[in-house]
């Protein structure tokens, strides 16, 4: 495994164990608040504690990320992402889930992993090989065993066609943050947190539904901080390194995650699919962590913006002044033909014939 891609694949496992311990942590909270409202607190929560971070970077230089900074053409992505992940999905969601049994419903909502590979490689051309193609359908796979209960009723209708639905909305949103992964994902995550979770309070609110006491108002929002914010931060961080697709199939390795934290919490002993599970999923991590990808690749004449240094091999410009540390402007790589082991990273998006897979 290239030394470079150890850090994304930690950061979308870390991701991962965040949003899944957002599960059993929400179950506490459910019994005082109605899920509408609890989704608005989550996602306010995630954009109050990022815009907090944000300030507190400014008043202080030296905890600069030295990140890109949102333009006006990131606009129509963000807005893109807000509207498919953070509106329309949650929207279809609740009324699919009307005359959805339960247990089909936690079983078809595994497929976002599934919708964002496919949208990755059929709609932006994200090149992703068999193995990683093995990973994805290992770590989906356990994730159904996971969700799977054979004693709840089951039934395919069509608010079944809905939830699918909402999984390939939400896979829309994945691809699109991705185009913009280059930005400085704490914005990212911010105007997104307040964008979703302005639209669900006031669905909550037209819903009837009450806001509870301020204790469990501030215990949503600390959660929604960090199983949203930090875990959707670190998801972007790494979809830089890895792309959309093998970061979704590692972030797919939440239910775990929140199946273990019910065992600690709850005494919840998991069933004899979760020894099934497991291992399913364990192999396919091990898949994407020692995937080996190298070919000669052309990368053509580029000018854009994002977060470098210039010991990567891909930064090599002049500067006036010092730009020792990470930082970011506007910077033109010329056209070079080389081959060493990469990823679809930022600088790595380019199609691959059949046989470099």
């Amino acid at each position: 495994m290239n030394r470079k891609q150890i850090y994304p694949i930690a950061q979308a496992l870390i991701a991962a164990l965040l949003f899944g311990a957002s599960a059993p942590l929400a179950k506490i909270l459910l019994g005082n608040v109605e899920p509408v409202a609890l989704a608005a607190f989550l996602y306010l929560g995630s954009g109050i504690g990022l815009l907090s971070l944000k300030t507190w970077q400014r008043f202080n230089q030296r905890l600069s990320n030295g990140e890109a900074q949102i333009k006006k053409s990131d606009f129509p992505w963000l807005l893109g992402a807000i509207l498919a992940g953070g509106v329309a999905a949650p929207i279809t969601l609740l009324f699919s889930l009307q005359n959805t049994p339960a247990a089909t419903a936690s079983l078809l909502l595994n497929f976002e992993s599934v919708a964002t590979t496919l949208i990755a490689v059929l709609a932006f051309k994200e090149s992703i090989s068999r193995r990683a193609w093995w990973a994805v359908a290992l770590i989906t796979l356990s994730s159904v065993f996971l969700s799977i209960n054979l004693n709840a009723n089951w039934g395919f209708s069509l608010g079944s066609l809905g939830i699918i639905a909402a999984c390939i909305l939400w896979g829309i949103d994945n691809n699109f943050t991705r185009n913009i992964s280059a930005k400085d994902p704490l914005m990212i995550v911010t105007i997104k947190g307040f964008g979703a979770g302005g639209f669900s309070l006031a669905m909550a609110l037209i819903l009837g539904n009450k806001i509870p006491a301020p204790g469990i108002v501030l215990g949503a929002l600390i959660l929604g901080g960090l199983s949203y914010g930090i875990s959707i931060v670190l998801f972007i961080y790494a979809m830089r390194g890895l792309g959309a697709a093998r970061t979704s199939a590692l972030f797919g390795t939440a239910p775990l995650a929140g199946m273990l934290l019910s065992f600690i919490l709850f005494r919840e002993f998991p069933g004899w699919l979760f020894l099934v599970a497991f291992p399913l999923m364990i192999a396919g991590t091990l898949f994407l962590v020692n995937e080996e990808h190298e070919h000669e690749h052309v990368h053509e004449m580029i000018i854009h913006e994002h977060a470098h240094v210039h010991d990567d091999g891909h930064h090599d410009h002049l500067h006036t002044g010092d730009f020792a540390q990470k930082h970011s402007h506007l910077h033109r790589h010329d056209q070079v033909t080389h081959t060493h082991q990469h990823m679809p990273d930022l600088h790595h998006r380019h199609i691959h014939p059949p046989e470099s897979h």
